[in-house]
């Protein structure tokens, strides 16, 4: 349920990326799109801490170092190569990029060692480094922290990083490493080592954890909007509200998912589109870029609104109909590792 929610929040945000730029930007059109876009920029830290839940949860159980960095290897590091070849491949193919660019060794350095074969491939070099950290982590796991200490002291540890990266590492693109993402960890990590106590923490704590979400939205959204139109920002305030909102964000998805996993009609469609979150992730990027060259978004506001709600059909359910028909096949596990 949490991956087949956030894999929506993922489709609705680079189709609502596409959108923006077939608006006017003095229009308000444009500002309702770019609202909707920055509210659902939180997939990575999203993913990145429900990994965080359910490996922890599995370590505690049995940790198998050879078993498990070969599973991560495999389920990880094979698609995140063989993708970023494909995707390299498909910007050249499409004329977004010189064929020049494939004899460039720097332009290849920054594709493989910080994701930027394409712009959504990032996460997947993040979740290998996350695999190596969690095993580093279980000693806190076992400890069974409490999650609002866990909440405290990952705010704590994501700005401490933060500045060690201003002040001495320099990181060309510290998004692209787990450095960015260890708020998301840590509150992960106490999730998944108290996951069958969550659901009563949850509805405990829910009654202050949505009014801080709400406040922390209130404030990220300006800083969020200033960003994107380019305008200046103190990186430490944009860094660290997003990072408060994307991770009480993801706190609220869990919980969201637990209660509607008890709808029956929300549990059979939003879980099958889960059990293919990977496949979506990896194929819509190149699903919307073919239809918005076959089929450019033009027109009044209305009429391009529909469009894109064309586009994010077709992008999530064309990848997930073909994840779906895979399963089970020789080449599933090629092409996406499981």
């Amino acid at each position: 349920m949490f991956r087949g929610l956030t894999i929506l929040e993922v489709v609705g945000h680079h189709t609502t990326g596409v959108a923006l730029r077939s608006l006017d930007p003095a229009s308000t059109a444009h500002l309702l799109v770019l609202v909707l876009n920055r509210t659902l920029h939180f997939a990575v830290p999203a993913f990145v801490f429900l990994s965080a839940v359910v490996l922890t949860r599995s370590l505690l159980k049995r940790f198998e170092p050879g078993r498990y960095f070969w599973r991560r290897l495999t389920r990880g590091g094979w698609p995140y190569l063989l993708w970023s070849a494909l995707y390299i491949v498909w910007y050249v193919w499409t004329g977004q990029r010189e064929a020049s660019t494939l004899t460039d060794p720097e332009r290849w350095r920054d594709w493989l060692l910080y994701g930027k074969a394409s712009y959504h491939l990032y996460f997947l070099l993040v979740a290998l480094e996350v695999y190596l950290v969690l095993p580093l982590l279980l000693p806190l796991a076992r400890r069974r922290p409490s999650i609002t200490a866990a909440l405290l002291l990952g705010l704590a540890l994501q700005l401490g990083l933060y500045l060690l990266n201003r002040e001495v590492l320099r990181l060309p693109f510290p998004a692209s490493t787990v450095l960015w993402y260890m708020l998301p960890i840590t509150l992960g990590v106490a999730v998944g080592a108290r996951l069958d106590d969550f659901q009563a923490w949850w509805r405990r704590r829910r009654w202050v954890l949505l009014p801080v979400l709400a406040l922390a939205y209130g404030l990220y959204l300006p800083a969020a909007l200033a960003y994107a139109r380019g305008e200046n920002v103190t990186p430490v305030v944009y860094s660290g509200l997003s990072w408060l909102y994307t991770s009480l964000v993801a706190l609220g998805l869990l919980g969201a998912a637990f209660r509607l996993v008890r709808t029956a009609p929300l549990r059979a469609a939003v879980g099958l589109l889960g059990t293919v979150s990977l496949q979506i992730y990896l194929i819509h990027p190149a699903v919307l870029q073919a239809l918005e060259r076959a089929l450019p978004p033009d027109g009044p506001p209305a009429q391009v609104a529909l469009t894109m709600l064309g586009y994010f059909v077709v992008a999530l359910l064309g990848p997930a109909l073909l994840g779906r028909a895979l399963l089970g096949t020789r080449l599933s596990p090629l092409l996406f590792g499981r």
